[in-house]
This record gives C-alpha cells, sequence and structure tokens, in this order.
C-alpha cells in the first residue's frame, strides 16, 4: 500500500455565488450602459453561469467564455498576460497566444476564495477596461478581489 493519496478534494464556486457575482456584474454594466456577455467557470476551467444582456454582441459570447476559462485555468487575470508573456522564450510566447480559448487581452480575472482558485469570470463586449471593470464588480460582490 502506497502512502501517496489516491485522490485529492477540490474547491469550486457555489450556485448562490455565481448567482451574485452574474447579476452584480450586469449590473455594473447596465450602470456603464454596455451590453456585454458574462460567464463564470469553476475551478476545471467548465462553464457554471453565464448571462447575456439583450444585444450583447454575439461574436463576444464564446470570449467571455474564454476569458473566464483563461482566467481560472492559469490563475491570472487575462490583461496581464502581455506583460508576463515578456517573460517568457519567443516560442512560448508566440505558442500560447495561439492555443484555442487562450485569452490575452483584458476582461477576465480568476475567482480566489482562501488562497483557493475556484472559478474564473470573464466579461465581453465593451473596451478591455470595461470588461474587467464590469468582472471586478461581480467579484466585489462577493468580497473577493481580483
Amino acid at each position: 500500500m502506497s502512502d501517496h493519496p489516491i485522490s485529492v478534494s477540490s474547491s469550486n464556486i457555489s450556485h448562490s455565488a455565481v448567482q451574485t457575482a452574474l447579476a452584480a456584474a450586469a449590473a455594473k454594466a447596465q450602470a456603464l450602459d454596455l451590453l456585454v456577455n458574462i460567464a463564470l467557470t469553476d475551478a476545471a476551467g467548465l462553464m457554471v453561469g453565464f448571462l447575456r444582456m439583450n444585444g450583447a454582441p454575439l461574436h463576444s459570447i464564446d470570449i467571455a467564455l474564454d476569458k473566464a476559462y483563461t482566467a481560472s485555468s492559469f490563475g491570472l487575470p487575462t490583461s496581464q498576460w502581455t506583460e508576463a508573456l515578456k517573460h517568457h522564450s519567443p516560442a512560448v510566447g508566440q505558442g500560447l497566444v495561439l492555443r484555442p480559448r487562450f485569452v490575452a487581452f483584458g476582461g477576465g480575472l480568476p475567482i480566489v476564495h482562501q488562497g483557493a482558485r475556484i472559478g474564473g469570470i470573464g466579461v465581453s463586449g465593451g473596451s478591455e477596461e470595461q470588461d474587467e471593470e464590469i468582472a471586478q464588480a461581480g467579484l466585489a460582490a462577493l468580497h473577493l478581489k481580483p
């Protein structure tokens, strides 16, 4: 018998927290007079919540989800990838941005609670800065910081 564990537990964002974050992010988008798509993923990057405001750009549905996926899977806000890639080899910098679903521009934030990454939030439909501001409102409603 091995002393190594066979399984490990992981933490994920709760259903009620997803609903709270979606509502807060949508309220912020309305306050900014924007129509956006908002996606939340669990710790594995799988969608657990989505809201498309009436009239939000159709192409940004997948972008919002991919921002949440990227933030959740790497634990880094998507707005920080341009700077982060400067510290890697050219091969990594060029290759990573070609990966399906990888987003290297603003609007995706990891969701971290008590030191554990429990999900990601991605917003698309405004500027990068507006998308990130809306995502931050979702985190703030959960009393979390980016």
